[in-house]
């Protein structure tokens, strides 16, 4: 189905709320002319995508019929919804696409022909087997920035490895697991919390450097990013 309200130009301005002291006030985001396909599911794509909301951004979550798996991954539950989903979506819309039909395909390539940037973190390959990879995407809109956020990246023998946050600070030394009673192996009471966090941080970052390399040469980019690193 296509978005609940009507999409705009991504030249459109788009007005956030935000505080001062005590005092609510409303302004343009500083990227309020940027528009964000977000089809990335988990924390990492969809993290680097919120900043770039939080900064004004126009981002469209794109969602398979299922939805994202984070929205009931973890507690606490806010009704049935996780809170995780609901900070990592913050200030986002949302539409419903089934990339397997040929409608699905087709909304699809005509919100990416009006974006700057589509984040994503499917399994490699997975798009381009779907006819929806850089190569394709790049032909409906040569300015655009393809950045794929993966927890162990494209390449390597880890690349199909499943990874959360705890990985990272497992993998890095950061957290040193505990054993309990019964010999397993347990996530410490208090852990930093660092990879969940910085990697989304780090994309956005990315993200916003191949912009300025779009606006500037009229040509888009592919970025791949490991979380884990």
């Amino acid at each position: 189905m296509a978005p609940t309200d009507e999409v705009p130009s991504s030249s459109t301005s788009r007005t956030v709320s935000c505080f001062r002291g005590n005092r609510k006030v409303s302004e343009a985001g500083p990227r309020s002319d940027l528009r964000v396909i977000d089809m990335a599911t988990g924390v990492a794509g969809p993290g680097a995508a919120r900043h770039l909301a939080d900064f004004g951004a126009d981002v469209i979550k794109v969602e398979a019929p299922a939805g994202d798996y984070i929205r009931q991954m973890t507690w606490p539950m806010i009704g049935d919804v996780s809170l995780l989903h609901l900070h990592t979506h913050r200030g986002k819309r949302s539409v419903t696409l089934d990339l397997k039909t040929d409608e699905g395909k087709q909304l699809y390539k005509e919100l990416v022909a009006t974006a700057d940037v589509v984040v994503e973190a499917m399994r490699p390959g997975t798009l381009a087997r779907l006819g929806l990879g850089y190569d394709e995407l790049k032909a409906i809109n040569p300015k655009i920035v393809f950045a794929t956020l993966s927890g162990y990246g494209a390449t390597g023998p880890y690349r199909d490895m499943p990874s959360h946050g705890i990985a990272y600070d497992t993998w890095s030394g950061i957290v040193q697991p505990v054993t309990d009673d019964e010999g397993f192996k347990r996530i410490p009471p208090t852990m930093p919390n660092v990879g969940i966090n910085v990697g989304p941080m780090v994309g956005a970052i990315a993200i916003l450097a191949g912009i300025i390399k779009a606006r500037d040469t009229g040509e888009g980019c592919e970025m791949e990013m490991a979380q884990s690193d």
